[in-house]
């Protein structure tokens, strides 16, 4: 797998920003004006309002997919996976591990059931999704423990239920960090280093706040307020110094290549830049994808730019499953 290492400085330009996503810049500016600030919004409240605040439709399987949730043995109990494969019979070319978006506290495995269709039908995989455990009612390290107990277990088990053992990992926001902490456990505790590669999206990899999440007062549907009341649910600050809460900091030898994404108006924007250039240090294979005004979360919303920054991640899982 071949990436371009050059990182451009017109992904920061503000002249490229696409009058599409402007106007979607524009729209969820005043849905912020509009609504409760969310770090002084109840959690419970929080959950239960739509995605994107109404503008984010729905995400439903689409035709030729179907779904259906197992379970496995987990750190917690009974560890829910969803299931999502083509309805074709088509035998897959590997296995895609989803884990969630939703700060940590939020969102869920079959929240992402459009997005994760796509990726069946254009990779050729079969997509699980992870229900881990949320903060506050299970803080650190309860999710990364779920994430770890769900790819080991698929380590384990791909060849025998899915007739494969390509595997790569992969998430959104919170999700991202999901997919590195069991990336980092696989090789650490159960010397596996054998994944095919790992799509990390928006992620946040750095507790104690990057330079531009400090920096975003003005975030859209995720700033430094935000995401502060965020992680204070998750773990307690004095624990984010150490590599295993915080994996920005840790050895990161002897790791998949990996597909960064991120928007330059994203506040996780540095966490993406930094463990880039981290993982491409440490000897690994990287991609990095940079999308003029692009929030965090614009690759859930309908437009040109989420539809071109998705195709990418579709190709980046279809190649490491061995396909052109």
């Amino acid at each position: 797998m071949e990436f371009s290492q050059q990182i451009n400085p017109e992904w920061f330009d503000p002249k490229r920003i696409d009058p599409e996503m402007q106007e979607l810049n524009r729209q969820l500016e005043q849905q912020s004006r509009d609504n409760p600030a969310r770090w002084e919004m109840a959690l419970e409240v929080e959950r239960g309002r739509t995605p994107g605040n109404g503008i984010l439709q729905p995400s439903a399987i689409a035709d030729g997919v179907t779904a259906e949730n197992f379970h496995i043995d987990g750190p917690g109990g009974k560890l829910l996976i969803r299931k999502l494969t083509a309805t074709s019979g088509t035998a897959p070319a590997g296995v895609y591990l989803h884990h969630h978006g939703g700060g940590m506290c939020m969102g869920s495995a079959h929240g992402q059931d459009g997005m994760l269709s796509n990726i069946v039908l254009n990779a050729n995989v079969v997509v699980l999704s992870v229900e881990y455990r949320l903060a506050p009612e299970h803080p650190f390290p309860a999710a990364p423990a779920d994430a770890e107990a769900a790819a080991w277990w698929l380590v384990r088990n791909a060849a025998q239920e899915f007739g494969t053992e390509k595997l790569v990992l992969g998430g959104e926001s919170a999700g991202a960090y999901m997919s590195v902490m069991a990336t980092l456990r696989l090789r650490d505790r159960h010397d596996y280093t054998g994944l095919a590669g790992i799509n990390l999206n928006q992620g946040a990899y750095d507790l104690r706040m990057t330079p531009s999440v400090k920096a975003s007062d003005e975030g859209l549907l995720v700033n430094r307020r935000s995401y502060h009341a965020l992680m204070n649910r998750f773990v307690p600050g004095e624990l984010r110094n150490d590599p295993e809460v915080s994996p920005l900091f840790y050895d990161l030898r002897n790791l998949p290549p990996a597909l960064f994404t991120a928007g330059s108006n994203d506040p996780c924007l540095d966490d993406s830049l930094f463990m880039y250039m981290r993982w491409i240090a440490a000897g690994n294979q990287a991609g990095l994808e940079v999308f003029p005004g692009g929030f965090h979360g614009f690759m859930m919303f309908n437009t040109a730019m989420a539809q071109t920054a998705n195709a990418r991640i579709v190709r980046f899982v279809r190649q490491a499953c061995g396909g052109e």
